[in-house]
């Protein structure tokens, strides 16, 4: 275990800390807690109402790039890091290195899973955020690599910094999250999958595999926990038509972390044939709590799940239908995935995490 660290108070981007719980916002949150579990003092500034610097009705951006600068300036905080790809003041604030983390490039490399604006948004932003960072974190070794490709100028102040997934132990199901599990009265073996329904989470793929599975008398329940997002709107049709086809397909929408995780715990085998992912993490939670997964052979996925999950292309709908298949039927099956999947996930903790994001904030200092 690293040392407590004092480097002073650290300037925390809190931007998504006041809202619904989603990929980036767990990241906030989880290393928050594993930074002061390492004795650092941080100022969550950005929040739409806690912290040091709430924004109030002002939006996220216009905070970034009206307000923060002055917030720095007053701030004792020795340095600022933010937390969400690209959303660095435009200009830097004297005395204060910053450090960021890239997640993914999505919207650069597949920018048909965005809208324009935002596209263009990302993609001017993080040129010009890539350049006043002073230590830049990557998720995964496959973002590192995509941001390289793109701005190689800024190679020496990358390093990749995985995230950890054993959040997952602290939440169990409370009263009120037990009680609505109830309700939905779910078969005793079922199909998850769990994220946004947009195109690039790739969920049509699924659809596929399930209706091979009932044209050979093999029909499985799914269940789909995950929002809306850009581009999902084909998909929620296509569950309608299949819904009224006879198939078991739930869609439960959002649902708060006990929901969420318990129904992870109690799935059969977890499905994530993502095309794309700057890390990949609800399959790595579902194998930390000991549910197989299967999950695709491109992005990032590869690099994080390794051998403890089985992965298809995200074109192969019959290797997906074949893989949920044999864990469906197969208790050994299930069980050896089980097995690699909690040694593969053991390896990410978010106590590492945050010794390589301290390691990093020393080295910002050092600039």
């Amino acid at each position: 275990m690293r040392r407590p660290v004092s480097i002073g108070p650290v300037a925390f981007d809190a931007s998504l800390w006041d809202e619904p719980i989603t990929g980036i916002g767990l990241y906030t949150h989880c290393l928050a807690d594993a930074l002061e579990a390492r004795g650092v003092r941080l100022q969550r500034l950005g929040a739409r109402v806690s912290g040091e610097d709430p924004r109030g009705r002002m939006g996220r951006t216009a905070y970034v790039l009206g307000r923060l600068p002055r917030a720095l300036r007053e701030t004792e905080a020795r340095l600022y890091h933010a937390l969400g790809n690209f959303n660095l003041p435009l200009v830097r604030t004297p005395g204060k290195p910053y450090v960021l983390t890239v997640h993914d490039l999505i919207p650069l490399s597949m920018p048909e899973t965005v809208s324009r604006a935002y596209h263009w948004q990302f993609r001017l932003w993080l040129a010009r955020s890539v350049q006043v960072a002073d230590r830049i974190l990557c998720v995964s070794a496959c973002t590192r690599d995509d941001l390289l490709a793109r701005h190689p100028e800024v190679s020496d102040k990358v390093t990749v910094t995985y995230n950890g997934v054993d959040h997952v132990d602290r939440h169990v199901p409370d009263a009120t999250a037990e009680a609505y599990l109830r309700t939905l009265s779910l078969p005793s073996r079922f199909v998850l999958y769990a994220g946004s329904l947009d195109v690039r989470k790739n969920v049509g793929l699924v659809l596929d595999a399930l209706e091979r599975l009932k044209a050979r008398g093999r029909q499985a329940a799914l269940v789909l926990v995950g929002q809306s997002w850009f581009g999902s709107g084909s998909v929620e049709s296509r569950v309608a038509r299949m819904r009224s086809e006879g198939h078991d397909i739930r869609p439960l929408g959002y649902q708060s972390e006990q929901v969420f995780y318990e129904l992870m715990r109690r799935a059969t085998v977890f499905v994530f044939p993502s095309r794309y992912e700057g890390f990949g993490l609800p399959p790595l939670e579902a194998m930390r709590l000991g549910t197989p997964a299967i999950v695709s052979t491109t992005g990032a996925t590869p690099e994080v799940c390794g051998e403890g999950a089985p992965a298809v292309r995200p074109d192969d709908a019959e290797g997906l239908a074949e893989a949920m298949d044999r864990l469906l039927q197969s208790d050994a099956e299930r069980r050896r995935w089980a097995e690699a999947g909690r040694k593969q996930a053991a390896r990410f903790t978010w106590a590492r995490c945050a010794d390589e994001t301290l390691a990093a904030y020393e080295a910002a200092l050092r600039r």
